[in-house]
């Protein structure tokens, strides 16, 4: 991998990370459509650690009132109950199950079947579509403080289907929030915190393989991750403020034609399905 498209790759991880139009089929999608090796799935892992410590920098006097009353319902379990905070924790912790358990038994698939564009395609077209009947039809009622096991479950098994590239990490939980009846920024809020611990768990895991004979050289990867830091922050800092009074049509809508404009070059030979192998 070149310095360019370490550049490149970094600025397209930190815009598409939070949107809900999933940063793993961009960077796939993107080093096709510019004829570069498929960058592969542990430097997106890798990666996601800069838009992630993005999260928890924006985040953090949430994160550091959750951590602390998690803490202390370890020594008074009773505690959580009542403890909003204390209860996130735990419920972050719930959410995170389905990802962890379902990235393990699927690691094979998701570093190879699972980065074919016509499968990419057709996720970002149906889990677009499922995201905008969920935001216009869902319900506009509750918040995080009606966050229950059941819920926290439901979000995880939504944050799992990212594994998926083209669902969308932030896209996938949205929509479980939105069916469930969530209010738009409460959804994004708990899917950004939800996420914190898996993408980090998965970039640790990941960081063996960069600079080993499937995945790009350390030196790139590092300027890419901080490139994703840096225009991720700036872009959860604008999403949070424009869900308060838009709607996702316009996702939506982008994801439709993107999927559309791949199944189209895929279909008519300008693009492969496996187009630019994995180093």
């Amino acid at each position: 991998m070149s310095w360019l498209e370490a550049l490149v790759l970094g600025l397209v991880q930190g815009l598409t990370e939070f949107l809900p139009i999933s940063s793993s089929a961009h960077l796939r999608v993107s080093a096709a459509f510019a004829g570069w090796d498929d960058p592969g799935a542990a430097f997106t892992a890798v990666t996601q650690i800069g838009t992630e410590t993005a999260v928890v920098l924006y985040f953090r006097k949430k994160i550091g009132r959750i951590l602390a009353a998690w803490f202390r319902s370890l020594r008074r379990p009773a505690t959580w109950r009542d403890d909003p905070d204390a209860r996130m924790g735990w419920l972050v912790i719930v959410g995170t199950l389905p990802i962890a358990i379902l990235g393990v038994l699927f690691q094979d698939q998701i570093e190879h079947a699972f980065r074919d564009l016509r499968l990419i395609a057709m996720t970002l077209i149906v889990f677009g579509i499922l995201l905008g009947l969920a935001d216009h039809f869902g319900r506009r009622e509750r918040d995080l403080d009606h966050l229950t096991v059941p819920h926290g479950i439901g979000f995880g098994f939504a944050q799992a289907l990212a594994l998926i590239p083209g669902v969308s990490r932030s896209g996938g939980t949205i929509t479980a929030g939105r069916l469930l009846g969530y209010r738009r920024e409460e959804a994004a809020e708990y899917a950004f915190l939800l996420a914190v611990p898996a993408v980090f768990a998965s970039g640790l895991y990941k960081l063996t393989d960069i600079g080993g004979t499937a995945a790009p050289a350390w030196g790139p990867t590092i300027v890419a991750t901080i490139v994703a830091f840096v225009v991720g922050y700036a872009v959860i800092a604008w999403l949070m403020r424009y869900i308060t009074t838009h709607s996702f049509l316009p996702f939506v809508v982008y994801r439709l034609a993107l999927g559309a404009l791949i199944l189209i070059l895929v279909a008519t030979g300008a693009l492969e399905p496996d187009a630019g192998p994995a180093v």
